[in-house]
């Protein structure tokens, strides 16, 4: 069946679901899986790197966080590159940085090197946020386009469990402790060399092509020949949306968006990836007699019980629930979580209470906030600013995620495992006051919900 309409992104908004949405959320969503891998895995590394360099406390936090603050400057990098030149310009570099910076981390010689390796690591990941978000977006139809967008981003819950799995297994094996953990860190280069080709080939963005550089007619052509002829537009000319970086950060509609994507997504990575790769010491604070295996084993739980489930639901309901609405709850209801682990008398001495617990923490941020950040930003910005918006707003929650990992030892060494999840709390609240500074995009075109239609009938 073919789906006409007038214009191109009336047909990509109108199109039903097919095979080619399929095959972007499979080329971008690999992505996703090896940036779970490599940014989690270092949770387990770093028990073993503790035993054999033993490195003092502030170098094993810059190695847990730098990939974190490389993030950062990644995401901000390729997002703006990927609206100046083009999606395509940049598509597979990114996951090649990835690959090198895996392969590199394996053959460290010392700490310092380490972080150095990490550091590049976390370049190429932050680049794959914007680039890969966007283009999902943008191919993505008008009713599934959160379902698509948070599917590729759910890709996260297969490399958070193959962490934890890939690090049991090498610790059952007993391998070397030095081989183990450079093993872990080396494998995260697999999946990302096997992406790189698909994400070569991949066509750019049609409404890039249409509205920013002026290309309908190519644009028509690529989308057909992509679909397979399933989508079949009009090779008209598309209205030009010219929006400069300047007036961008400056117009108050865009700055309100940028206040509620970026703040969002700071407070909730500093809750995520605080606890998260902070688990292992999370666990072993709360059952002191855990040995490694059983604390990896008890981490593989979590993530597999509580966490994949939450991130199957958000893509599966998300459109329904709407993506404004879910992330306001999922913030509420961990936040919640985390208040119950900080105030009820003895909790973080009892296993078994505090895992449940802590699990609906996990939950609850998958099926909410972890999974809309990422979706909201991509589709709330105009289509020659949607990748710097996006890469904004991945770029500053790494700050959060980096400021969350390197001071959650701390806090806890100070304040305790309970202590440090009541601050947490308090985060999870700011991400519910700055949630309603969104609009409710779900199942809205890309272009009204971005502000488009009315940048163009301003420029006319």
């Amino acid at each position: 069946m073919t789906e006409r309409s007038a214009t191109l992104t009336g047909a990509l908004n109108d199109a039903p679901l097919s095979l080619y949405h399929l095959r972007t959320v499979l080329t971008a969503g690999m992505g996703f899986f090896t940036d779970a891998y490599d940014l989690f895995i270092i949770s387990a590394a770093v028990t073993l790197i503790r035993v054999q360099w033993d490195p003092s406390a502030t170098a094993l936090g810059l190695l847990s966080s730098t990939a974190l603050i490389a993030v950062f400057v990644g995401a901000f990098l390729f997002g703006r590159i990927a609206d100046v030149f083009g999606r395509k310009s940049i598509y597979g570099l990114e996951a090649a940085i990835m690959a090198v910076g895996a392969i590199v981390s394996a053959f460290a010689p010392n700490i310092f090197w380490l972080i150095v390796f990490r550091f590049i690591l976390g370049i190429g990941i932050g680049g794959d946020y914007p680039v890969s978000a966007v283009l999902m977006s943008e191919y993505a139809n008008r009713r599934d386009r959160g379902r698509l967008v948070g599917l590729v981003f759910s890709m996260q819950a297969l490399g958070l469990v193959a962490g934890p799995i890939v690090a049991m297994t090498l610790l059952a094996s007993g391998a070397n402790a030095d081989i183990a953990w450079r093993l872990m860190l080396g494998l995260g280069a697999l999946p990302a060399l096997a992406v790189i080709y698909l994400r070569r080939t991949l066509p750019e963005s049609p409404r890039y092509m249409a509205r920013v550089r002026g290309k309908a007619a190519d644009a028509s052509r690529s989308v057909r020949e992509y679909t397979g002829g399933q989508i079949a537009a009009a090779a008209s000319a598309e209205p030009q949306v010219r929006l400069s970086f300047w007036q961008f950060v400056r117009d108050p509609r865009y700055l309100r968006l940028l206040i509620g994507t970026m703040g969002t997504w700071f407070v909730f990575d500093y809750a995520y990836y605080g606890n998260a790769i902070s688990t292992p010491l999370i666990i072993k604070a709360v059952a002191p007699g855990a040995s490694p295996l059983s604390t990896m084993a008890w981490t593989l739980m979590i993530f597999a019980i509580a966490a994949v489930p939450g991130y199957l639901l958000a893509f599966l309901k998300m459109d329904d629930i709407g993506h404004k609405r879910l992330q306001w709850i999922g913030f509420t209801l961990m936040g919640l979580s985390f208040l119950a682990l900080g105030v009820i008398p003895g909790i973080t001495s009892m296993l078994v209470p505090f895992l449940l617990i802590y699990g609906l923490s996990y939950f609850f941020a998958e099926f909410g906030p972890n999974t809309t950040t990422f979706v909201l930003s991509a589709e709330l910005y105009p289509v020659n600013m949607r990748t710097t918006g996006h890469g904004l707003s991945a770029g500053f929650a790494k700050v959060g995620a980096f400021i969350g990992v390197f001071v959650f030892p701390i806090l806890s060494a100070a304040l305790g495992v309970a202590g440090t999840l009541r601050i947490t709390f308090l985060f999870a609240m700011a991400g519910v006051l700055l949630t309603m500074l969104l609009p409710e995009p779900a199942r809205k075109d890309l272009e009204s919900v971005s502000f488009e239609e009315t940048l163009v009938a301003q420029e006319a």
